[in-house]
């Protein structure tokens, strides 16, 4: 069986799209996943399967399944157990000890961004906040990700791709539920 970490884009944040934990467990249990844990309530879910399919097919699954049962579309996006030590791996930002990781964020892209869309914000500058795009990923360094310009819309406007974040501790605390 293989082990996939989804997070759902924009549930339980403020009053509107709300959906209980053990109610989407029990979703992902329609969908005939195994192994089933959620993390904390903004939408982790890890699960394992022995469906030998694409993720795009697992992703439709899941946001078919929820939005049968919710008045709401719910973006989902699924990396891999390999695709989140990459991300471990490979964030710039654990190379400057003087930066707080706490400070740290990663947002994950649908797929692979163009190359001529990431051009074109290469070069913007929101200092003091940093950013870098790694394949799938933005990882992003910021005091207050709340106030940020960095944010899943500014991504998703701009590069085309549906994006949702997650904090450093996040990232880390799901890799060690997925091992």
């Amino acid at each position: 069986m293989r082990t996939y970490i989804s997070m759902l884009r924009g549930i339980n944040v403020g009053a509107h799209r709300k959906i209980r934990m053990a109610d989407l467990k029990r979703l992902y249990e329609e969908c005939g996943f195994k192994e089933i844990v959620t993390y904390i309530q903004s939408g982790n879910v890890l699960f394992k399967t022995e469906m030998d399919v694409d993720r795009a097919i697992l992703t439709q699954q899941i946001e078919k399944v929820i939005a049968a049962h919710y008045p709401f579309i719910v973006p989902v996006l699924i990396r891999t157990q390999t695709d989140f030590d990459n991300v471990l791996i490979t964030n710039p930002f654990l190379q400057n000890a003087d930066l707080d990781v706490k400070n740290i964020y990663i947002t994950f892209l649908e797929s692979l961004p163009n190359p001529l869309l990431v051009a074109k914000i290469q070069d913007l500058d929101y200092a003091p906040e940093q950013w870098v795009i790694l394949e799938k990923e933005v990882y992003i360094y910021t005091c207050d990700y709340g106030k940020t310009k960095l944010s899943n819309s500014f991504f998703e406007n701009k590069l085309k791709v549906k994006a949702t974040t997650r904090n450093w501790n996040t990232v880390q605390q799901l890799m060690a539920l997925a091992k």
